[in-house]
């Protein structure tokens, strides 16, 4: 009854959450990655949504052409009215009918695409918006004609009031958050890439190499290894070093199989700045889930509506090491059930190293992502690990447990500006040694003044109804708190 009463404020809460980005009237979400992401399970869903409005500007070019001659190209960044002409065909006989283009997953077109446009793109500031265009990157300027080898990065500079999450002090790496009040550099990103061809009979092969330095970079380091990290030993003051990824690739008909290290397919959420609507992370990304394996991953795609995986890891965040015998399986599938609507489902289980003290534990993610409209998208995630040891050894309690449930919901309001809520409830019993509840509830807006730079302003409250015992178990006077963030991504 106590765990249904929980369960119903948790909903209660997010309904409320909802009332609350209507009544402000916010919005937007981040770029596309114009470097090639981790793009497996329902980690990929992030970046494709960052990417419809880029999709919808190339499809329209022809029409902007020919308007170019009416009307002037400053009329695009004015804050204008628009006319009966540039509004969107109302669903009549002009509209294209549903079913001329039949897609593999089923239709997701139909008149109730413009549901709840809030028409925030009529006023300012959101009516300013220039069309972002193509992002100038490093590869376009020095490799133009090659096609095989993909290389790039973005810069990440940011800045945030306080610590988030479970972090109480500078430096104590509880979150990926834990430098507060400093300009900073969060993620300088670099990688190479030769993806594995995947769309014939004939075997191909690639890599991929990744690494990052900055405040955040402690967050992708080996910190699960038995001797916790070889790039540990990279560190500087609150600066960082990791090689997040570094693993070859075969590809055959519909397989994919990579081997070394790799980023996690666990989750929502990623580590690369660039993948995520928002600055800060959820408390279950960095508690609860892993972030990068050493092993061997493979992806079945049969067709357009499914995706497999099934690989082996040695335990969870390591690099070409193990903690305690590590030695898991990781796997599961996505299902787009339509254009709008997909589900996947991911389960590690077996020893988790580090992360379960070498003892056995399991851990599954399902993520539900729903296109309501053209405007709004909802996704909803949830975290169950159970492990036989503490996380890291810690010593709280054995029998490690945690349980959470977040809520997303994405407003696009035009090309450059995008709205973003997010509201967590994540439960553990690592933190004070018995079942604890903790809240936060994130809003922000991302903004693309063209297809380089990327700004993300957040407002983030962290509470906990155990907040005595909670600070006392942090060596704190409040945990509860409101945190303001900021940070600005530049794709090279």
């Amino acid at each position: 009854m106590k765990r249904l009463l929980t369960m119903c404020a948790a909903v209660g809460a997010s309904l409320l959450a909802t009332s609350f980005a209507l009544a402000v009237e916010p919005g937007f979400a981040p770029p596309t990655p114009t470097e090639p992401q981790e793009q497996t399970a329902h980690r990929s869903s992030m970046n494709a949504y960052f990417a419809e409005a880029d999709q919808k500007q190339s499809e329209a070019k022809h029409d902007e052409k020919a308007a170019k001659e009416v009307i002037p190209a400053s009329a695009t960044c004015a804050c204008e009215s628009k006319d009966s002409s540039s509004e969107a065909p109302s669903c009549g006989s002009e509209s294209p009918s549903c079913g001329t283009e039949t897609p593999s997953c089923g239709s997701g077109c139909g008149c109730d695409d413009n549901w709840c446009d809030l028409g925030l793109d009529k006023h300012w500031p959101f009516c300013c918006c220039c069309k972002p265009g193509d992002p100038c990157t490093l590869e376009k300027h020095l490799t133009p004609c090659c096609k095989d080898v993909t290389y790039g990065g973005f810069i990440d500079v940011g800045y945030y009031s306080q610590n988030t999450g479970l972090s109480a002090h500078n430096g104590d790496q509880l979150d990926i958050h834990d430098y507060p009040d400093h300009a900073q550099l969060s993620q300088a990103y670099f990688y190479v890439e030769k993806k594995a061809k995947t769309d014939s009979c004939c075997c191909d092969w690639g890599y991929r190499w990744d690494i990052v330095y900055g405040t955040e970079a402690f967050s992708a380091q080996a910190f699960g290894n038995q001797n916790n990290g070889w790039d540990k030993d990279w560190d500087h003051g609150a600066y960082a070093w990791a090689m997040p990824q570094a693993y070859v690739e075969l590809g055959w008909n519909d397989w994919s199989i990579k081997m070394g290290h790799f980023y996690t397919i666990v989750g929502y959420e990623v580590f690369p700045a660039n993948g995520n609507f928002f600055y800060s992370r959820s408390l279950s990304w960095f508690n609860s889930e892993p972030i990068t394996h050493t092993g061997v991953l493979g992806t079945y795609t049969p067709d357009k509506c499914n995706t497999y995986y099934v690989g082996y890891t040695l335990g969870w965040d390591t690099a070409f090491d193990a903690f305690d015998g590590g030695s898991n399986y990781i796997g599961g599938l996505t299902h787009k059930f339509n254009d709008k609507l997909s589900l996947s489902y991911i389960l590690t289980v077996g020893n988790f190293g580090f992360r379960s003290d070498g003892e056995f534990g399991y851990e599954h993610t399902v993520v539900l992502d729903y296109k309501m409209s053209k405007k709004w998208e909802y996704v909803l995630e949830n975290d169950i690990v159970h492990t036989d040891g503490s996380f890291g050894g810690n010593g709280v309690t054995d029998n490690g447990e945690d349980f959470e449930i977040a809520n997303y919901w994405f407003y696009t309001i035009n090309d450059c500006w995008k709205m973003g809520t997010r509201l967590e409830w994540w439960k553990s019993n690592q933190v004070t040694g018995q079942d604890t509840s903790f809240y936060e509830l994130t809003y922000g807006f991302n903004y693309k003044p063209n297809a380089n730079w990327i700004i993300r302003p957040e407002v983030r409250y962290d509470w906990t109804p155990s907040n005595d015992t909670v600070a006392n178990a942090q060596g704190t006077d409040d945990y509860n708190k409101f945190i303001f963030g900021i940070d600005a991504i530049v794709t090279y």
